[in-house]
């Protein structure tokens, strides 16, 4: 049957918004946008908060979860120290040259050629599915002795979570996260959100520091001091609902997270076209920020400036809540970010490879180094 322009398009959206997963418009949703400060809302009121550019935290699944603010007998662990000086600067510069761009960019090509990649549609959960399997075949490469892929499935919606985790002599982990789910204002589950920017970007470039990590000879020999962890987290977008149900369990089972590094965004040089990374001070661990600043001079080839994006802007927020060290380095300082995110032109044309290198030298940097930094 042939279809008018206007039928195919109203076809096309009648397929896509029903494999989408049914909600009850009447449930009630509360909603942290400050630190012991909640609302409860319907999802639609939600939304709007979202499309205003509030932060929060969706705490539904959590609300009798007491937070590092509100408890006494939970401290956070940045007592640690942090290296004030890089140790292992002949190894990371062996791994540098290894990062490849094109690699980047074919997997973004797929993976924000995905619908959408909404935490509640069908093609949200197929996109996670289809980033675990090129996380799979890098692990399997690799030829790592231990190291592993695990999904992490949510009980409050489908989209899944993804971690790899490389075993170290000890328990301390180092943690480098973004976050795999894209979204619109608006028609959220039908309307398309390639997200190539937000967060395709970092999704893809820690991938590429996985593998170019895994190839390093005494990574590969399973010789590591501390345990490492690379997390591709699902619904960010609606409330950090991934990362705060892993950093809630590792919270619940007393997981040593020395350290986390988050990468949401890394792919936009700036609408001024000045190049430096955003270095987020706010809602972070001032020690971990440091260390950042010192790993971004040794390892990268553009400067830093400091910038702020509230409580609750991104995933590290999670790992923050629930007392555990963490930091965001962003593509530029907000406000000068990527005009086009959350809308259906946060495509492949306004992504810079180049800047996403810069993003990959210095995770690569951050995470070689902590996995041999004895936290002592």
């Amino acid at each position: 049957m042939r279809f008018t322009p206007l039928l195919a398009a109203l076809a096309a959206t009648s397929a896509i918004s029903s494999s989408v997963e049914p909600r009850d418009p009447s449930k009630l949703f509360t909603l942290e946008i400050a630190p012991g400060e909640t609302v409860i809302v319907t999802e639609e009121e939600k939304w709007e908060m979202m499309d205003k550019r509030v932060h929060f935290f969706d705490i539904t699944e959590w609300s009798d979860v007491p937070t590092v603010a509100s408890s006494a007998d939970f401290k956070l662990l940045a007592a640690l120290p942090f290296p004030t000086e890089m140790n292992q600067t002949c190894h990371v510069n062996a791994l540098i040259p290894k990062l490849n761009k094109d690699n980047m960019r074919t997997h973004l090509e797929r993976f924000s050629s995905f619908h959408n990649r909404y935490y509640l549609s069908r093609t949200g959960v197929e996109s996670a599915e289809w980033l675990y399997g090129q996380i799979s075949a890098v692990v399997d490469a690799s030829g790592h002795p231990t190291a592993n892929v695990r999904y992490v499935r949510h009980v409050a919606w489908s989209q899944p979570s993804i971690i790899v985790t490389i075993p170290g002599r000890n328990q301390r982990t180092v943690v480098v996260g973004a976050h795999l789910d894209s979204v619109i204002s608006g028609d959220r589950g039908a309307g398309r959100a390639p997200g190539a920017d937000d967060n395709g970007s970092g999704s893809v470039m820690i991938l590429e520091v996985l593998r170019v990590f895994l190839s390093d000879k005494r990574i590969a020999s399973g010789d590591l001091l501390n345990t490492v962890e690379f997390h591709w987290y699902g619904a960010e977008e609606a409330g950090l609902l991934g990362s705060q149900d892993i950093f809630t369990q590792y919270r619940t089972l007393n997981r040593q997270v020395v350290s986390m590094l988050n990468q949401d965004m890394v792919g936009y040089i700036g609408r001024d076209g000045v190049e430096r990374f955003g270095v987020v001070t706010d809602w972070t661990d001032s020690d971990q920020v440091a260390y950042m600043k010192r790993v971004i001079d040794a390892y990268t080839d553009i400067p830093y400036e400091e910038t702020v994006c509230g409580y609750a802007c991104s995933d590290h927020a999670s790992a923050n809540r629930n007392g555990f060290p963490s930091s965001f380095i962003f593509e530029t300082p907000f406000g000068n970010h990527n005009p086009y995110i959350h809308t259906p032109n946060d495509t492949l044309e306004h992504v810079s490879f180049d800047h996403a290198l810069q993003h990959a030298k210095m995770t690569t940097g951050y995470v070689y180094e902590l996995a041999y930094w004895p936290f002592a």
